[in-house]
């Protein structure tokens, strides 16, 4: 479904990915695990059509993307749910939602994914008519992913899903990220809790300065002792 190869990427004078090549098939959730810094957020911008790769590819249905503007990656069925939720505060938390489908004119539809997201998240249902700035963090990141919803994504990205939300919270979402891949959506997860990351992840890879250094199923992953070293707290 998609395929990266050789990417290199600057962000000014920063050499911010090099060569990077990943793989992510259809109905898989993959994951990108590292420390902060290392590149992942970049990735993903990239492959959303934020930034501009100065070399390599990136192939999606078999389509080349690279340097395609962004709403018309969106159009092909990729979306992002971005780091740090970014959400519109003084709106309404269905004003909110609703934006996920602004590039959509199928209103029946619409409304059909409407309730979808409401059945998928029945606190943010209770909430719809409350301004997004009044709720939790993890209220907001279940908005940010309803919005991303309703665009229809074959291939949904998330950026750091878990950031500062409580544990329980963070169990929540993952749970909600495994149903919505059992629905039928492929996800590229990019998460610094390589623990939950790899609890719900076919695959992963590893990314450390911009380089992916190691990669494999998400077991052969855990039972590393270079990831448990340095993700998983030495166990």
């Amino acid at each position: 479904m998609l395929s990266v190869q050789d990417l290199n990427v600057y962000y000014g004078s920063i050499h911010a990915l090099k060569g990077v090549s990943l793989e992510v098939n259809e109905g898989e959730i993959v994951t990108l695990i590292g420390a902060n810094g290392a590149g992942k957020s970049t990735l993903l911008k990239t492959l959303s059509g934020l930034l501009k790769p100065k070399e390599g590819s990136i192939h999606y249905l078999g389509n080349p993307i690279n340097g395609k503007p962004a709403q018309s990656i969106v159009k092909m069925g990729v979306s992002q749910v971005p780091e740090g939720r970014r959400v519109f505060a003084d709106m309404t938390v269905e004003e909110n939602i609703e934006l996920g489908a602004y590039l959509r004119k199928d209103k029946a539809e619409i409304d059909k994914d409407l309730k979808k997201v409401y059945s998928i998240f029945p606190r943010l249902y209770e909430r719809r008519k409350q301004t997004a700035g009044t709720l939790s963090g993890g209220e907001q990141q279940m908005l940010a992913m309803g919005r991303a919803i309703m665009a229809r994504p074959k291939l949904l990205l998330l950026d750091e899903p878990s950031m500062g939300l409580a544990p329980l919270m963070v169990k929540t979402i993952f749970e909600t990220v495994k149903d919505i891949s059992e629905a039928g959506t492929t996800i590229l997860l990019v998460e610094q809790n390589a623990h939950i990351a790899l609890s719900i992840a076919d695959r992963g890879y590893v990314i450390e300065t911009g380089r992916v250094i190691l990669s494999g199923t998400a077991a052969e992953l855990q039972a590393s002792e270079e990831v448990k070293n340095a993700y998983l707290g030495g166990h």
